[in-house]
């Protein structure tokens, strides 16, 4: 057990923990002179939690456009978080809407979502509720397309996400949670503090359950990205695997990664079901503290502004979770064609999804562990070795040969 100095030591940090909930303030609002693009909403029918709702609705919304439901962390707001992470840029670029929810301080000292309060986090129930109104309100009023509709948020918010992603597993097609924890494993606020500081393992199956018994739902689960810095010191890197092992449990699959490889510097592994989709991935982000990845000095993927608990790591993980919920299939539109004869011959993975492929010689890819392994990329295939090779395949001739192919690399 934990020693009582130890305890106190760490409650120190958090000057404002009967409503905190742990995750300490991180600085809220834009810079000055940094305009935001956000629309508050004020009619979105019963508000039990409380919150306030802001939208970001791009020029040329297609006609049944997605939708991304954007989570702040503790002591920021809507407005800020978006500026830090470049969404509304994202939206803009490929044409989504975006409802970013927002915290009030009324309800939780900190402007923490109260992820580890029960009356907040079940179905139909406080801030949950709140959220999935403002859900409706956006799908009713701009037609959104129900089968594409996306959570993420940080720290709290990424808690939170997973709240929603369990009681209203039947919304999402997809969500991401970045240094955030999973569900369930706390009631009050000393229980999520005792999650936060060590992550404790519990078995999966008790994980897996807190999921289900929050929902009539029984599958298939929303796809889900993880996101959590290795020397984070706020939210223990150990959540990012108790997140993992929890989604896993819901969809049957074993706790080995199926493949695994360097993304922009940094290790991701994957998890795909029986028909080659990828429904789980995880970055470990090396060296990052608690906030959320963002590259400014990348080449394409640059989305965002360094700030508090906004960290230049040399990858953009707005960028790359738009992509695992396939919302950047518009991006070069000069490029579509290659793009897409790669992604049909090759079936390589784009925005999550494993195409299926006809035969093209001389590429020949022998099971799904072949595909997932393969990134449709312009970058040198050496960005993406896989970390720990599981057979003899020559995946980085594979990957060569496969760019080749599609006309994508000389």
């Amino acid at each position: 057990m934990r020693s009582l100095a130890a305890n106190i030591d760490f409650l120190r940090r958090f000057p404002k923990l009967p409503h905190l909930g742990g995750f300490g303030m991180y600085g809220r609002g834009l810079p000055s002179g940094v305009r935001s693009p956000l629309t508050e909403v004020t009619d979105f029918g019963d508000n039990p939690g409380g919150l306030r709702m802001f939208t970001y609705l791009p020029p040329n919304l297609p006609r049944r456009p997605a939708l991304v439901v954007v989570l702040h962390g503790c002591g920021q707001d809507a407005s800020g978080y978006d500026h830090g992470t470049g969404w509304s840029t994202l939206a803009k670029r490929y044409g989504f809407a975006l409802l970013l929810p927002q915290q009030q301080e009324i309800n939780n000292a900190n402007v923490c979502f109260n992820w580890f309060n029960p009356d907040d986090t079940a179905r139909d129930h406080g801030e949950a509720s709140s959220i999935r109104r403002m859900i409706d309100k956006m799908a009713y009023d701009h037609r959104i397309d129900r089968r594409r509709i996306y959570i993420t948020g940080l720290s709290a918010g990424g808690a939170m996400t997973m709240a929603m992603l369990a009681v209203y597993p039947e919304v999402f097609a997809a969500g991401a949670v970045i240094a955030g924890l999973p569900y369930g494993i706390a009631g009050n606020a000393r229980e999520a503090l005792g999650g936060m500081m060590a992550a404790p393992s519990r078995p999966a199956r008790e994980l897996g359950d807190f999921v289900r018994n929050a929902s009539n739902h029984t599958g298939p689960w929303p796809r889900l990205s993880v996101w959590h810095g290795s020397a984070d010191r706020t939210v223990h890197p150990g959540n990012a695997d108790e997140i993992v092992k929890q989604w896993l449990d819901l969809n049957g699959l074993p706790e080995a990664p199926m493949a695994e490889a360097n993304v922009d510097g940094h290790p991701r592994q994957v998890w795909w079901n029986a028909n080659g989709e990828t429904v789980v991935e995880s970055y470990t982000i090396a060296g990052m503290a608690h906030g959320t990845p963002i590259d400014l000095v990348g080449n394409d993927e640059r989305y965002g502004a360094e700030g508090a608990f906004q960290i230049e790591v040399g990858i953009s993980s707005s960028y790359h979770i738009a992509k695992f919920f396939g919302l950047t299939r518009r991006v070069h539109q000069t490029d579509a064609p290659a793009e897409a004869a790669a992604t049909g011959a090759m079936g390589m993975a784009t925005g999550g999804r494993i195409k299926p492929f006809p035969p093209v010689a001389p590429v020949t890819l022998q099971s799904p562990a072949d595909s997932a392994a393969l990134e449709l990329r312009t970058k040198p295939a050496s960005d993406l070795e896989p970390a720990k090779p599981r057979r003899t395949l020559d995946v980085g001739s594979i990957i060569s040969r496969a760019l080749t192919a599609a006309g994508l690399r000389r």
